[in-house]
C-alpha cells in the first residue's frame, strides 16, 4: 500500500487527510479534456483520435514503450483508432485482425512465444468474455507476456444492449491462473499501470474506464499488487477501481462536509490485490463500501467479502455495483444514475453503514 494521504507521491495525491476534496487535474495533465458525459466515446474512427486520446492515452503510452523496447507489438481487434500514434511511429509492428478477437489472442500468444511483447487492443465485452479459452490455454497456461487492453468496459456501450455490456470480465479474468488484472482509475492511472506492468513475465488484463472522473494530476507510481491510499479516515472505508475511484474520492469529500472521514483506496490491482491494506482498513473503520462498474459477483465486492471471511473480520460490507440481473439498455450516464453508480449512491451506501438504524 502506498499512502498518498500522508504525502507519499504528494504531487499525485488527489486529497489530503484534512478533508479537502481533490484538486482537479488540468486537462493537459490527464491527457486532454475528456468528452462531455452522457454519450459514448467514439474509438472507431481516426477522425476521433483526439477524443479517444483524451479519454484514454493508452495508445500513446504504448507507442512510447515501443520507442525503447523493440519487442513491443500491437494487435487490434477492430479497434485501431486508439493506436493511430503507434501506427505512425511503428508501422511495421502493428497488426490489424478485424473482428476476430479469439484469433488475436492466439496470434499474440505465438508472437509472445517468439520473444515479443504483444499488446492487444480489444473491446472489453469481447476481449475477455469471448476469448476466455484462448487466454487460459494459449496464453496464461504458458506464462506468456501478452497484454490485453480492454476498451469500452462496463456499461460504456450501454445502448447496444447486453451483448455489449462488459460487467463480468473482471470475474472471468481473475479466475484465470497466472493472469494479472488491473483497472486504472483515470487517464493518468492508465499510464501508471502500463508502466507498473511493463516488465511482468506473465499475461495482463488492463481494463480501461471510459469517462471516469479525474483522480490524479500526473501518472501515479503503483507498485505490483499495490493499492494507493488516497485519503485517511476512521468512519468508513471506500474502495473503488476504474470509475469507482473517482466516485469514492468525491463521496469522501461530501461525507467530510458532514464531519465524517473516510479511508479511500484505489484498488488498481485486482489480481494480485493488496490484502494487507484491505485487512488494515477494515479493522480500522469496521465499515467497507466497494464501488465498481461490474457485476456484484466476482469483482471487488467478492474480494472484500472473501478477505473478511478469511481473516475473521467483523466489518460491515456494502457493494455499490451492478446487480446480478438482466441489465437495462440505455445511455451510460442514465444507466449509472439508474443503478446508483454516482457520488450520491456511494454517500448513501456509506451512511447506511455508519447509521444503520436510519436506513
Amino acid at each position: 500500500m502506498t499512502d498518498l494521504a500522508q504525502g507519499v507521491e504528494s504531487s499525485s495525491a488527489p486529497g489530503a487527510a484534512g478533508g479537502r476534496p481533490p484538486e482537479p487535474a488540468p486537462p493537459e495533465a490527464a491527457g486532454g479534456r475528456p468528452p462531455e458525459s452522457g454519450g459514448m466515446v467514439d474509438v472507431f474512427t481516426d477522425t476521433e483520435i483526439e477524443t479517444a486520446a483524451a479519454a484514454n492515452p493508452a495508445g500513446y503510452a504504448i507507442a512510447a514503450l515501443a520507442d525503447s523496447d523493440p519487442r513491443v507489438l500491437t494487435l487490434s481487434a477492430d479497434l485501431s483508432s486508439p493506436l493511430a500514434e503507434f501506427r505512425d511511429r511503428h508501422p511495421d509492428r502493428y497488426i490489424e485482425l478485424g473482428i476476430a478477437e479469439t484469433n488475436s489472442v492466439s496470434v499474440a500468444a505465438g508472437l509472445a512465444a517468439s520473444g515479443f511483447v504483444p499488446y492487444i487492443f480489444s473491446m472489453s465485452p469481447f476481449g475477455v468474455l469471448k476469448c476466455a479459452e484462448q487466454l487460459r490455454t494459449d496464453v496464461a497456461y504458458n506464462h506468456l507476456p501478452v497484454r490485453l487492453v480492454g476498451r469500452l468496459s462496463g456499461l460504456a456501450m450501454g445502448f447496444f444492449g447486453t451483448s455489449h455490456h462488459a460487467v463480468e470480465d473482471i470475474a472471468v479474468a481473475r479466475s484465470i491462473t497466472n493472469m494479472t488484472v488491473v483497472a486504472p482509475a483515470d487517464a493518468s492511472a492508465v499510464v501508471g499501470l502500463l508502466r507498473s506492468t511493463a516488465d511482468l513475465d506473465g499475461p495482463v488484463y488492463l481494463r480501461i474506464p471510459e469517462r471516469s472522473p479525474t483522480v490524479y494530476k500526473t501518472p501515479p507510481v503503483i507498485g505490483h499488487g499495490e493499492w494507493l491510499r488516497l485519503r485517511s479516515g476512521g468512519d468508513v472505508t471506500l474502495i473503488g477501481h476504474g470509475m469507482g475511484v473517482g466516485l469514492a474520492v468525491r463521496a469522501a469529500a461530501a461525507l467530510a462536509a458532514d464531519g465524517l472521514e473516510a479511508d479511500v483506496y484505489d484498488a488498481a490491482y485486482l489480481k494480485p490485490f493488496d490484502e494487507a491494506a484491505l485487512v488494515q482498513t477494515a479493522a480500522r473503520t469496521g465499515r467497507v463500501v466497494t464501488v465498481e462498474e461490474h457485476n456484484e459477483i466476482g469483482g471487488l465486492a467478492s474480494i472484500a467479502a472473501a478477505v473478511a471471511g478469511r481473516h475473521g473480520l467483523t466489518a460491515a460490507l456494502r457493494a455499490v455495483a451492478l446487480p446480478d440481473a438482466d441489465l437495462e439498455v440505455g445511455v451510460p450516464a442514465d444507466l449509472y444514475e439508474y443503478y446508483g453508480l454516482t457520488v450520491a449512491g456511494v454517500v448513501t451506501a456509506a451512511l447506511e453503514l455508519i447509521h444503520p438504524a436510519r436506513s
